[in-house]
């Protein structure tokens, strides 16, 4: 992920994209700053964990830019989304409301009369299936619409 961020950013500049610059150089910190927290021996990250640093950096603009919008700062909240644009190039494919739907279904279907004390399991196991292609936040708002 880096070697592909370092080569990126390299384009950036050389293109004069200052933004993709800023945000690319963003990106390759946090991954290092993350590769030193969880001090492996090499220093890489696997492929899993960069993914997880990226889709938190995503996270963390949207939330930025749902802030900005709520104090009228439209013009920040542009600059956020194009942001999180930029980062979501670098993330799989995610999967949309009806996809995720289907396998919090299937979940609750195969547990045996679920209640909401079986949100935690049905998250978790809806998580693994789908992986780094879905919103944590989306699942457990389809898993609690489903429950209750």
């Amino acid at each position: 992920m880096l070697d592909m961020l370092d080569s990126d950013l390299k384009s950036a500049m050389l293109a004069g994209d200052k933004q993709r610059a800023e945000v690319l150089r963003g990106l390759k910190n946090a991954l290092q700053y993350e590769a030193v927290a969880q001090n492996p021996a090499d220093r890489q990250l696997s492929e899993e964990q960069s993914q997880k640093v990226l889709a938190r950096e995503a996270k963390k603009r949207q939330e930025a830019a749902d802030i900005y919008k709520e104090a009228g700062e439209t013009e920040r909240a542009k600059a956020e989304l194009a942001e999180k644009a930029i980062i979501e190039g670098y993330l799989p494919e995610q999967l949309d409301d009806a996809a995720v739907a289907q396998l919090v279904k299937k979940e609750i279907a195969a547990a045996a009369a679920p209640t909401m004390a079986d949100m935690g399991k049905i998250i978790g196991a809806v998580k693994q299936k789908a992986g780094p292609s879905a919103d944590g936040a989306v699942i457990a708002r389809l898993v609690k619409e489903n429950l209750s």
